[in-house]
C-alpha cells in the first residue's frame, strides 16, 4: 500500500475513532501532497512523499523549540503529540555511532582531508544514507572526522 493510500485509510479511522490530534496531522501531510500534485500536474511517489513527511516532521521541532523558548509547555505538548503520530511514517534514523562508522569509510574511500572536501564527503553520504539520517547530524560528525 503506498503512502497516500495508508494516510486515507488512517483518516479515515482517525475520524471513526474521533482522534482528532491524527486526524488533523494526517490531514496536514496529504493537503501537502495534494498541493505538489495539483501545482506540479504530477504524482507524487512513496520516496517524495517520505521527503515531505520529514520536512514537516522537522517543522515540527522547529515550532517545539520555539515555543520552549517562549515557555508555552501546552503547544510544546501538541507538536510532541504530532511528532508522535509522525513518527510510524518517517524512516528510521541511524544512530551516530552507525553514521561516524559509515562517515569514516566514506572519508576513507574518497581519500579526504580537509574541510575542502566536505562538498564530495557530504554528497555520496547524502546517496547513501537517503532518508535514514539528518543532513545536519551527518555535517556535524563529518566535521569531527575532517578537524
Amino acid at each position: 500500500m503506498s503512502i497516500k493510500d495508508e494516510l486515507k485509510e488512517k483518516i479515515k479511522e482517525a475520524m471513526r475513532s474521533k482522534d482528532i490530534a491524527t486526524r488533523d496531522t494526517l490531514r496536514n501531510i496529504q493537503t501537502m501532497i495534494k498541493q505538489i500534485e495539483v501545482d506540479e500536474r504530477r504524482e507524487i511517489d512513496d520516496n517524495e512523499a517520505t521527503k515531505l513527511i520529514i520536512k514537516y516532521a522537522k517543522q515540527r521541532q522547529e515550532a517545539m523549540a520555539q515555543f520552549e523558548a517562549a515557555s508555552r509547555d501546552d503547544l510544546v505538548q501538541k507538536e510532541q503529540l504530532e511528532l508522535d503520530i509522525l513518527s510510524e511514517y518517517l524512516p528510521k534514523q541511524l544512530s551516530e555511532e552507525e553514521l561516524k562508522i559509515k562517515l569514516k569509510e566514506i572519508v576513507a574511500e574518497l581519500g579526504a582531508t580537509s574541510m575542502k572536501d566536505m562538498g564530495k564527503i557530504m554528497a555520496k553520504a547524502k546517496e547513501f544514507f537517503g532518508n535514514s539520517a539528518d543532513g545536519s547530524t551527518i555535517n556535524k560528525i563529518v566535521k569531527e572526522l575532517l578537524s
